[in-house]
C-alpha cells in the first residue's frame, strides 16, 4: 500500500519537528554543561557550589598565605570574602599582577577532598578595578557580618540606644 501525498507530508513535518526538537536539547545540554558560574568562598563553605564540576571563585588573597612549591610551579594560596577562607591550588605561571591583598578570580573545580585546583587565576588590572563578582561577593558577605552582628546584639538584649 503505497502512502499518499498527505501522508508522506505528515511524516516529512513530523520528522522536522522531532530533529530541530532533538537538536535543541541537545543545544541546551551543550550551553548548560559550558557556563562557568562564580562562587564567593562563603557559598563553597555552604556547599553551594558544584563538585567534579568547573566554576569560578573569586575574592582577596589573605596576606601570608601564598605557598610556592620548591622545584615546581604548584602554589597554594588562601581567598577570602571576609567571612569565609579557602584554599587554591595552581599548577602555572601567574600573572604579574597578582599579589597579597588583592582581589583575583580563578577557574577551576573543587575535588573530592574539598581542594579548589584552579586551571587559570585572573588578576585585577589596576589599582581601581575589582573583578564585578568578587566586588558583590565581598559586599554580600560585609552585609551578612553587619546583619549578624545586629541580630546577635538584639539576642544579647541591647536596643542600641545610647
Amino acid at each position: 500500500m503505497a502512502m499518499n501525498r498527505r501522508s508522506r507530508r505528515k511524516v516529512l513535518i513530523f520528522g522536522i519537528v522531532f530533529g530541530v526538537a532533538v537538536a535543541t536539547v541537545l543545544g541546551l545540554t551543550a550551553f548548560e554543561e559550558n557556563l562557568l558560574y562564580f562562587y564567593s568562598p562563603t557559598q563553597v563553605k555552604a556547599g553551594e557550589a558544584p563538585q567534579q564540576h568547573s566554576f569560578r571563585v573569586g575574592g582577596l588573597v589573605v596576606d601570608g598565605s601564598v605557598n610556592r612549591a620548591p622545584d615546581s610551579l604548584t602554589i597554594e594560596f588562601d581567598v577570602t570574602d571576609n567571612t569565609e577562607t579557602m584554599t587554591i591550588e595552581y599548577t602555572g605561571i601567574l600573572p604579574d599582577l597578582f599579589r597579597e591583598g588583592q582581589g583575583i578570580v580563578a577557574m577551576g573545580s573543587l575535588q573530592a577532598d574539598g581542594r579548589f585546583v584552579a586551571q587559570e587565576v585572573l588578576a585585577k588590572h589596576d589599582e581601581n578595578y575589582m573583578p564585578p563578582e568578587v566586588a558583590d561577593a565581598l559586599k554580600t558577605a560585609e552585609d551578612a557580618a553587619k546583619l549578624k552582628a545586629i541580630e546577635s546584639g538584639a539576642a544579647n538584649g541591647s536596643t542600641g540606644n545610647i
